[in-house]
């Protein structure tokens, strides 16, 4: 087995990147919050799960259990933020909420081009066409929901467009057209990958043009650093998703060696 693509090779690094910042901090745990306060030994957990998976991504012979992992710990994550949202159905239950399912969708994607051969024979629907389908699916959905969300909370997005672009107002409308124009692409499958690329590229512009140049700036906000951290995320699993109707071919060839 080999790496899939170089977005598999990102993925992974960030995750890498993740759990050693959680590590550091904490109770400081991109991707995986929010979580309970006082809870710094599920921190420190989802911060190992993050460094070790990642890091296991990137051998040959852990990267089938890694990704297995991974994306068992992530559903399960996606599954307690729904059980959020029936509680407290709030636009800021919502957005962590979705972000995990975009976690979701594309480390579903790199179970259907890393599974081991276990995977495939007993949970095949997961690891096969079909997974690899509604993976898609749910990654459509999510960008539809970040689309509305420019909309929904105006005020908050006009903030973070740098201060040196014009016509603040008008990239926030612009921009959230534009994830709902992928995620709407996606879910019907015309010019699917197109979509995704596009989009993947959109989440990495706003890592680079917005979150970047703040915590560049010397930020010590763990909020920041925290965003920054889950944009990249993003950005990499958007990726992913792209890549998948690239290397859609070779996922019957990936095995251990």
């Amino acid at each position: 087995m080999r790496i899939a693509s170089v977005s598999h090779a990102v993925f992974a690094a960030i995750m890498i990147a993740i759990g050693i910042v959680g590590l550091i901090k904490g109770d400081f745990t991109p991707v995986w919050d929010p979580i309970p306060q006082d809870s710094h030994a599920l921190a420190y957990l989802c911060s190992f799960i993050s460094l070790a998976t990642g890091i296991g991504l990137l051998w040959p012979r852990t990267a089938p259990a890694s990704v297995r992992v991974l994306f068992a710990c992530l559903l399960l994550w996606l599954l307690l933020r729904v059980s959020n949202i029936m509680l407290s159905p709030t636009f800021g239950v919502f957005w962590p909420g979705f972000e995990t399912a975009e976690m979701v969708a594309s480390t579903w994607i790199l179970y259907t081009w890393l599974a081991a051969d276990w995977d495939r024979q007993r949970i095949g629907f997961a690891t096969g066409e079909k997974g690899l389908r509604i993976a898609r699916v749910l990654y459509g959905v999510t960008l539809i929901f970040f689309g509305f969300a420019h909309f929904f909370d105006l005020k908050d997005t006009v903030s973070l467009v740098p201060g040196w672009l014009p016509w603040h107002v008008a990239w926030a409308y612009f921009t959230g057209g534009a994830f709902i124009a992928a995620g709407v692409a996606v879910l019907i499958g015309v010019y699917a990958r197109l979509a995704a690329a596009l989009s993947a590229l959109q989440m990495g512009m706003f890592t680079l043009l917005v979150w970047v140049p703040i915590v560049a700036a010397g930020s010590k906000n763990a909020f920041q650093w925290s965003e920054t951290f889950v944009s990249a995320a993003l950005t990499a699993g958007g990726w992913v998703v792209a890549d998948s109707y690239r290397v859609r071919s070779l996922v019957p060839k990936i095995r251990l060696a």
